[in-house]
């Protein structure tokens, strides 16, 4: 590992998995952090706990804003152990000069989305730092949630799940890109940020088998099937035509040379389902704003444990990696 910290070491992929284990969890290992969940499973399985900051350039975005961002992110790293999200804590850091009316608007963000999720509030943190000390206003969120459905793990993964998405995938990653370098474009791109809570109660109240759901965020859908894979010691097959990606992304991705699953995502989640619900689920999905395109994207086999592999249409296969690199730095 470099011996100063780089901007790859935050992008979600292999650097920044680097980092985590090599840094954090050698000091802070304990039996709760070694399960690498989106959010920590505490209290005798009765609540999830889970924080995240939040430092996304630009602050404004189509589709969304830091402060959407902010709750969306915790909420929905809560609601993927099968809990409902319930208490909230607010931490800012602003820089001297920052607009008031800009944080009003993002605060107002936030509470929309909170009135979503169902949740409050309850604590927070204000801090104010000289001018060219922070890049406007840094948030982080910690979240406390009452889980509904215990036993969501990405640890118990079998080859008796198959793996969804709720809908197309990249939104994020391309539309804060088109944002940061001003690229005009005559589309409707926007960032799927959303919360993701109403879904998941959707597929818990028809008693779908979940076996596991992970957001995919910085890293995209490449990432969050690697760490899949190796921390079930399976290999996840992917069908390359089956994953749902817009017409908008795919060409960005083709103009710029990016890979659509290892880009953001901000309301996109992928599930392992058990194999007789996974059409139920995908119907359930469907019926919800922007669901239109969930759909099976792979199946579980132990061809190459801990691997992903990606079998395009024309009958040839590669290893789909974790991302690497400084892909797009600044996107949450």
């Amino acid at each position: 590992m470099n011996k100063n910290i780089t901007l790859a070491q935050g992008n979600g992929g292999q650097e920044n998995n680097e980092l985590i284990t090599k840094v954090f969890y050698k000091a802070f290992k304990n039996e709760i952090l070694e399960r690498n969940e989106d959010a920590a499973v505490i209290h005798n399985g009765e609540l999830a706990f889970s924080t995240d900051s939040f430092t996304v350039s630009p602050l404004f975005f189509p589709g969304a804003d830091i402060g959407k961002l902010a709750v969306c992110g915790t909420c929905n790293d809560l609601a993927m152990m099968g809990a409902k999200p319930k208490y909230l804590t607010c931490s800012v850091i602003i820089e001297e000069g920052f607009a008031v009316r800009d944080l009003e608007k993002i605060v107002r963000s936030m509470k929309k989305e909170l009135e979503i999720n169902g949740a409050i509030v309850v604590s927070g943190d204000t801090k104010v730092v000289p001018k060219g000390s922070v890049d406007k206003i840094f948030i982080n969120t910690t979240g406390i949630g009452e889980i509904m459905k215990k036993g969501i793990s990405s640890n118990h993964i079998t080859k008796e799940d198959v793996i969804l998405v709720n809908r197309d995938i990249g939104c994020h990653g391309a539309t804060i890109f088109v944002a940061r370098e001003d690229i005009e474009m005559s589309s409707s791109l926007k960032s799927d940020c959303a919360s993701l809570y109403p879904q998941v109660k959707a597929l818990i109240d028809a008693n779908i088998q979940i076996t596991a759901l992970r957001d995919a965020t910085r890293g995209g859908v490449s990432a969050v099937l690697n760490e899949w894979a190796k921390q079930s010691d399976i290999c996840i097959e992917v069908e390359e035509e089956k994953l749902p990606i817009s017409n908008e992304v795919n060409g960005i991705c083709e103009m710029l040379g990016f890979d659509a699953t290892a880009l953001a995502n901000e309301g996109t989640f992928v599930l392992a389902i058990k194999e007789e619900d996974a059409s139920r689920a995908v119907e359930i999905l469907k019926t919800f704003e922007n669901g239109s395109r969930a759909t099976i994207i792979a199946k579980v086999t132990d061809t190459h444990k801990q691997k992903v592999i990606l079998n395009s249409s024309w009958g040839t296969s590669r290893f789909l990696d974790t991302p690497s690199g400084e892909l797009l730095p600044r996107i949450c």
